[in-house]
């Protein structure tokens, strides 16, 4: 698989940080534009802190990347690692489909082995 680049730990950081709705939305409108941490607080019922907490963990797992603008904190979507985690997640499909593709035909080859059924 091409992905081997990142680690298991890479990956657990990646879909531990994509497992929650609020930060895929996160990284959904910082792919769209970039926006401030402001911003994003205004537009969720939690606390300025919990977003910061949401964008920090996004940014440990490579989705998102952080940049003083004056006083404010711009949060930009990092497509790069979103390829990354597709590419991954393809690798899984391509392995799963060779799998049921294998399966399809041990059970087509029990077909022809007992005629009569």
């Amino acid at each position: 698989m091409v992905v081997l680049e990142l680690s298991d730990q890479d990956v657990n950081r990646l879909f531990r940080a994509l497992a929650d709705a609020t930060r895929r939305d996160i990284v959904r409108r910082t792919l769209v534009a970039d926006v401030s941490v402001s911003q994003l607080a205004d537009s969720y019922d939690m606390s300025f802190a919990a977003v910061q907490k949401h964008v920090a963990v996004l940014e440990d797992a490579g989705l998102v990347t952080k940049e003083a603008h004056g006083r404010e904190r711009m949060v930009r979507g990092n497509l790069a690692r979103i390829r990354q985690a597709q590419l991954l997640l393809d690798g899984f499909e391509e392995l799963w489909r060779s799998r049921i593709d294998r399966l399809d035909i041990l059970l087509a080859e029990g077909d022809l082995a007992s005629p009569g059924t």
